[in-house]
């Protein structure tokens, strides 16, 4: 233990915290780290199509990932450089095999390779079927699809991706959370949403219609505002979802990007918890609408966070992370990124709640401003750096050391 943080617990014990406490807490509560950043949301398919709904990462820095071993490769050096606890979000078009089948036809083998890896890492996977980049999505429409063709397609996809999930789940001793987000929607107004939407319904429905163990797998619905491609009309929108989600029991996941840039998705946690049992997070910065910056320690992650601590949500919602940065280090990126959601966490974690909820109950607004203000200067700091320090990962010009030179050993790929 530092002299440093030493006195940083001392601080906080002045207000009634107990820093130990937060640690261990943080300790324990796993970040699901997408993989589409290490690559640019390629994936590893032989198939060619449009990526639809919006999806797009700019940008050439070198070192981009170009096989599953290189992923494989940049995930173990990004979470040797993050404390706490690790989890992989895993995309369809992810598949590790030699042999090239379609969306309908994957089945657990095509991943078992990253199943063995997560084993050897000891951490947990998700899951999430991969509904764009294919030509059967080319036309923005896929569970939606007025085809019944292609619907049909689709729904064979998601059915053998739940399944896929839980078999993962079933080996890593872990349930995985199988995220549904489809691209569907219209460039120009439609005349009927109606149908596209009750289509759209008809479609889950068979997707989920088999009650796979909860244990093993647990369901997920997203929503969008909007995609290039799709700005009159999100047939899967965020009322459609969320009344999908309390009546069918799934997790609702809220990505931070897929709302109006002038909404606070914290606001929306404590609101929905009340009508679910799960949420599902994918944290990202948008920095103009759904474009998935690396996180920063912003006010947007730092109030959800607290949102998680305050309204007691943490152990009733999935933490994972959706950006995608080509213009950066994609080692870095997850690096910065993930650190930054442990950060806020952590942040809220050494909140003096009780003081804060005694002034906010008595209506003791000055009080309750007070409080939150002069706790912004307190150090924080010294909390995080001792968090990593006992785990054995760099801060500060060490980290940056690190990932520079990781980056500079990857940048020779083609």
């Amino acid at each position: 233990m530092s002299k440093t943080y030493d006195m940083a617990r001392e601080t906080f014990a002045q207000w009634g915290i107990d820093s130990e406490t937060a640690l261990q807490r943080l300790a324990s509560i796993p970040i699901s780290m997408h993989c589409w950043q290490g690559d640019d949301v390629v994936g590893f398919e032989a198939r060619t199509g449009s990526s639809g709904g919006g999806i797009q990462a700019t940008g050439n820095h070198p070192g981009r990932a170009r096989t599953p071993d290189e992923l494989r490769a940049d995930l173990e050096f990004a979470y040797a450089q993050i404390p706490g606890t690790h989890r992989l979000n895993l995309h369809a078009m992810y598949l590790d095999t030699d042999e090239n089948p379609d969306r309908d036809e994957i089945e657990f083998r095509h991943f078992a390779p990253w199943v063995d890896w997560a084993k050897g890492q000891g951490i947990g996977l998700d899951f999430n079927p991969t509904f764009f980049a294919h030509a059967r999505a080319d036309d923005n429409l896929t569970l939606s699809h007025p085809d019944k063709g292609i619907r049909d397609f689709w729904i064979e996809h998601g059915k053998r991706s739940r399944e896929i999930a839980a078999q993962m789940g079933a080996a890593l001793g872990s349930a995985a959370v199988n995220n549904i987000w489809v691209p569907d929607g219209y460039k120009d107004t439609p005349i009927d949403r109606m149908a596209a939407r009750a289509r759209l319904e008809a479609s889950l429905d068979q997707m989920l219609a088999d009650p796979l163990g909860a244990a093993q797998m647990r369901d997920a619905v997203e929503s969008k505002l909007f995609g290039i491609g799709v700005e009159a009309c999100t047939v899967g929108s965020h009322e459609f979802y969320m009344g999908y989600a309390i009546r069918k029991g799934t997790l609702l996941c809220l990505d931070m990007g897929h709302f109006h840039p002038t909404e606070n998705v914290a606001d929306k946690l404590s609101a929905v918890s009340l009508s679910l049992d799960e949420i599902l997070l994918h944290v990202s910065r948008p920095m103009r609408w759904d474009s998935d910056h690396v996180i920063l320690l912003d006010d947007s992650i730092l109030s959800m966070a607290q949102e998680l601590v305050t309204a007691d949500l943490l152990d009733r919602t999935r933490i994972g992370l959706d950006f995608f940065d080509a213009t950066i280090s994609r080692t870095a990126a997850w690096v910065i990124g993930t650190r930054n959601m442990q950060k806020a966490l952590l942040r809220a974690l050494l909140l003096p709640l009780d003081q804060l909820t005694k002034a906010e109950t008595a209506l003791d607004y000055t009080t309750r401003l007070t409080l939150t203000e002069e706790f912004k200067d307190l150090p924080f700091g010294a909390v995080w750096d001792e968090f990593c320090a006992r785990q054995d990962v760099p801060t500060g010009l060490p980290l940056i050391r690190e990932l520079d030179a990781y980056q500079a050993a990857v940048a020779s790929r083609g």
